[in-house]
């Protein structure tokens, strides 16, 4: 293991070159014996990102950890937490021929109150599966007598490139382009489950992609003010133990501090030139949460200047309102409160054919998670 010359643990690193070594059985049994050796009461530490969640699923990481750690999973997967009205709106785009639907992939199959965007596609609809929103750009070009309209979803990750496509749009003048805006940001959210009579959360781990575009100096006054240590983690199995390791040592020193267990990537000031695009296209605004509500100034809008880009404008969604399956939890999964095996209709009446909530089916879902890894392994 490549750790730096300090022998004090918060001043190691790690300094690796390879992907692989990022998942060397080594090297995590180094990490495991060094939170075995210094825990000494019971902690629950929660990862935001639901890429870690798969990860820590996939290689039964909470399995090797100690028994007084608890993983808990939290609300950071954006396909989870696309509000149902959302889905709806989108629905109601792509069922008028006149507009054609540009999406990611994962968001086809989250379900609406009644149906999904495949369903829509299926009987006719015009959903359109793209891998940039420079892609749907490109087909507003190419079929200037549609409205091309590109469902905008993710957190602070994906949001410059809409953003440069919204001014990309706007300074070539292409008026049949517009945005469905889902986008939400991770510091609100960390603030609401920590403000909550039931939390029982000791520690973060904070998404690394997250932080690469938005650095990490917004996390300081959460951990200043909810008595909370938070490491930056990435998403092999080494980088979510070294987070954890990070996380324990500050739990059992009483230090709550924002640690940086991500710097291959991640800068304290993150990526300025993105942040300074995304100031310039959006402002923060309130945005509801699928299955936890609203959440004061967590997501994104378009600013003034570019509102003619705004589907939810432009088409009069707005007043459309929808509600979860009644049997789903997903608002209790996604805070933390409850795991997957803890609803009565995980992988019975809520399975990845006939989801009843989005987790089931996001590549970032914990239910999608432990039915894969955890059900089919039983």
């Amino acid at each position: 293991m490549k750790w730096g010359t300090s022998s004090t643990i918060q001043n190691q690193k790690i300094d690796l070159k390879h992907i692989d070594e990022y998942r060397d059985k080594d090297l995590v049994s180094n990490l495991l014996g060094k939170i075995q050796s210094e825990v000494s009461k019971p902690w629950t530490i929660m990862e935001i990102c639901g890429g870690q969640t798969h990860t820590i699923m996939k290689y039964s990481l909470q399995e090797l950890l100690p028994d007084e750690i608890t993983l808990v999973h939290g609300p950071g997967c954006p396909v989870c937490v696309t509000p149902v009205e959302q889905i709806e709106r989108a629905i109601r785009i792509a069922q008028d021929p006149a507009n054609i639907l540009a999406s990611f992939g994962d968001m086809l199959r989250v379900p609406g109150s009644s149906q999904d965007l495949l369903s829509v596609k299926a009987t006719g609809g015009d959903v359109r599966i793209v891998y940039s929103p420079l892609d749907a750009l490109a087909l507003a070009r190419d079929n200037p007598d549609k409205n091309i309209v590109f469902f905008a979803v993710g957190f602070e990750t994906t949001a410059p490139a809409v953003a440069m496509t919204v001014k990309q749009a706007y300074t070539s003048h292409i008026s049949n382009f517009s945005i469905l805006t889902a986008h939400v940001l991770v510091p609100p959210a960390m603030e609401l489950l920590l403000s909550a009579p039931e939390n029982k959360i000791n520690g973060f781990l904070a998404a690394g992609h997250v932080c690469t575009v938005m650095g990490y100096h917004e996390y300081h006054p959460i951990a200043e003010k909810f008595k909370i240590p938070i490491a930056v983690s990435g998403f092999e199995p080494v980088d979510i133990l070294y987070g954890i390791q990070k996380t324990l040592h500050m739990l059992e020193t009483g230090s709550y501090q924002v640690e940086n267990a991500y710097p291959r990537s991640v800068k304290q000031q993150g990526n300025i030139p993105a942040q300074e695009l995304l100031a310039e296209v959006f402002e923060p605004c309130d945005r509801k949460w699928r299955g936890i509500g609203v959440i004061p100034r967590s997501g994104f809008k378009l600013r003034e200047k570019y509102r003619n880009f705004d589907a939810d404008i432009l088409f009069d969604l707005e007043s459309i309102q929808a509600e979860e399956h009644e049997a789903c939890i997903a608002g209790e999964i996604l805070t933390g409160n409850k795991k997957p095996v803890d609803c009565p209709a995980f992988a019975s009446l809520c399975n990845p054919e006939k989801p009843l909530g989005a987790p089931m089916v996001s590549t970032e879902g914990a239910c999608a998670a432990y039915y894969r890894y955890k059900e089919k392994a039983s």
